[in-house]
């Protein structure tokens, strides 16, 4: 008998890594990255994640995510919320009692994922080439555990990046993360300028590329 399509998502990957990103750097995670993305950043690492994948049901997904006995898990993409099953994904996710991140590029809604999910909120720069894509909206939906990252690409990006955390006062709704996109903005620079503004902001490096480089399942 065929799986409803109400109960199947598009999946690239599911892997067991460690965190590059967020507050929950360094941590054991299990990582669910979705086929599909309506954005084209210029910094794009997961291009292959566009297209591909498998189809699986939401149960043999749970399955794969809980032979690693994993706390955190992490939904990714591509665009996870471009799947609306992602919805259903988070919420048992969430249910079977581990800690749930959701990364999105910030252009959908989050208004109906989980509250129980940390969400990582993309702010996507100039130099991405997807800043008219921002739904700020998202803005008012965010919780104190969640974050919002700012990937750079230069020094225009920074000050732009710079502009909406103080006009939108994004440190005072949650976690600000400011990365260097890899092979654009050097890290030290970046670093630099934090400290040279006192910006209430995290700086970060992608773990995960330090460790592998952008070899694909990490």
């Amino acid at each position: 008998m065929n799986q409803p399509v109400a109960d199947t998502l598009r999946i690239s990957e599911i892997f067991y890594s460690l965190q590059g990103e967020t507050s929950r750097a360094g941590l054991p995670t299990v990582f669910v990255r979705l086929t599909g993305c309506p954005l084209r950043c210029s910094y794009c690492d997961t291009a292959y994640a566009f297209s591909g994948g498998q189809t699986l049901p939401l149960p043999a997904i749970l399955a794969a995510v809980a032979r690693h006995a994993p706390r955190y898990v992490t939904v990714t993409g591509g665009e996870p919320l471009a799947q609306k099953n992602s919805l259903s994904l988070l919420r048992a996710l969430c249910d079977s009692g581990y800690a749930v991140s959701l990364e999105t590029g910030g252009m959908l809604d989050i208004s109906r994922v989980d509250e129980r999910v940390m969400i990582v909120l993309d702010i996507k720069t100039p130099a991405s080439g997807e800043v008219e894509k921002n739904y700020w909206s998202n803005l008012e939906q965010l919780k104190p555990q969640d974050e919002i990252k700012f990937v750079l690409c230069g020094e225009a990006d920074y000050q732009w990046a710079k502009q909406v955390l103080h006009e939108h006062k994004l440190a005072g709704r949650c976690g600000v993360l400011f990365s260097p996109a890899q092979g654009q903005l050097a890290p030290s620079e970046l670093a630099q300028w934090i400290l040279r503004d006192h910006l209430p902001v995290r700086f970060q490096l992608q773990l995960h590329k330090l460790l592998w480089g952008n070899e694909a399942g990490r």
